[in-house]
């Protein structure tokens, strides 16, 4: 169903106050059936579930109240049980119960390799823990250098799609270490308020205090990028004008080989490296 933001019930608050506004014909229903595939997600955790409801078919104002606990710690990608957002997210079924899901897992091809249906959180879980056991990847130590991209053409088509694979690299460098990031970026930044964000704010610092007083869509993935340079350089290879990499706080360069030998100038010649392909779909997990 493809919802109308501007006809909508409200049907009340969650927990965390987040305004339960839903899709008129969906709060009317007599059965609500939700699809959706599950991937991570870099601060609800996991797709999938209950997010084809809040936001799927939320008012804007929705899913920014529920969007702006991003910045809390325990909102990040792989974590369910702890994480704010997704709480949130399946607070609000209490108001809007959902009755069947099918939700599926792909692979790098977007094949399907598996399948779940039933309860929104049984069936949603069994789903994650697929996911895990296929794209949760341990490793025993962070990198000095961590080298990763979305997995080329059509994701890496600009920074705001190829984001996702920046965000997911953070778990396997170093503080202070190097992210390389490999994405085309053809068509640019990719998002007006997300280029407006990256472009405005005069260092990371403020983008990161913009999303917790104003939270906006666009301008949630600028501030994520954001987030990852408080631990991190991050080296663009694409087809952007370095200028304008400069500009939103990334150094470029045109291939893959110089940023590496830049890289290891300033890690060190026995720098460790990590490479991360299809960098959208994998989870480095530290191993404790």
């Amino acid at each position: 169903i493809d919802s109308d933001s501007n006809d909508f019930v409200h049907l009340g608050y969650t927990d965390n106050n987040t305004p339960v506004d839903i899709f008129t014909p969906v709060v009317k229903a007599d059965r609500r059936i939700c699809l959706g595939n599950i991937e991570y997600h870099y601060f609800a955790g996991y797709s999938g579930g209950a997010k084809a409801i809040m936001p799927g078919v939320s008012t804007r104002e929705a899913i920014q109240a529920n969007h702006s606990r991003m910045v809390e710690e325990a909102a990040h990608a792989g974590n369910i049980i702890t994480n704010p957002v997704r709480k949130d997210i399946e607070d609000a079924i209490k108001f809007i119960p959902i009755d069947f899901i099918v939700n599926v897992v792909l692979d790098e091809k977007k094949e399907i390799i598996k399948a779940v249906a039933g309860d929104y959180i049984d069936a949603h879980r069994e789903g994650c823990r697929f996911l895990d056991s296929f794209y949760k990847i341990p490793f025993k130590e962070k990198a000095d250098i961590v080298v990763t991209s979305i997995g080329g053409y059509p994701k890496d088509i600009n920074l705001y799609q190829a984001q996702k694979a920046l965000d997911n690299a953070k778990y396997a460098v170093k503080k202070a270490g190097i992210i390389i990031l490999v994405a085309s970026c053809r068509e640019g930044l990719g998002e007006k308020t997300f280029e407006e964000w990256l472009l405005k704010a005069k260092d990371p610092e403020e983008l990161i205090e913009k999303i917790k007083s104003n939270f906006k869509l666009g301008g949630h993935k600028a501030a994520a990028i954001a987030m990852v340079l408080q631990n991190a350089k991050v080296f663009l290879v694409s087809e952007l004008n370095p200028k304008l990499v400069k500009d939103i706080f990334l150094e470029p360069f045109n291939d893959v080989q110089s940023a590496l030998d830049y890289a290891y100038k300033e890690m060190g010649e026995d720098a460790k490296v990590i490479l991360i392909p299809n960098g959208g779909s994998i989870l480095p997990i530290l191993e404790k």
